[in-house]
């Protein structure tokens, strides 16, 4: 059993572009999160389309981005909660 299938979370330390949903790079272990202050945890579907996608700084959510897909993979809403939201 990997990683993802004992969580069901991924581990990303950045992304790249300004679209949306994100495009995480560089994913990470989830061995290796005691040695980042900043990294993005995230869950995907079984087609791989990101469904949640959190900014962890220090240990504690900053901020949230929930997707939801139309049927034909088109990307359809995003709801974005801010640290406080």
């Amino acid at each position: 059993m990997n990683q993802e299938q004992q969580t069901g979370f991924r581990y990303f330390v950045s992304y790249s572009g300004i679209k949306l949903p994100l495009k995480l790079v560089n994913e990470i272990t989830e061995d290796s999160l005691n040695n980042r202050n900043t990294y993005y945890r995230s869950c995907f579907d079984d087609q791989d389309r990101m469904l949640l996608c959190q900014k962890i700084v220090y240990g504690e959510v900053e901020s949230e981005h929930q997707y939801q897909y139309h049927s034909m993979f088109k990307f359809l809403s995003l709801e974005i909660q801010p640290e406080n939201g």
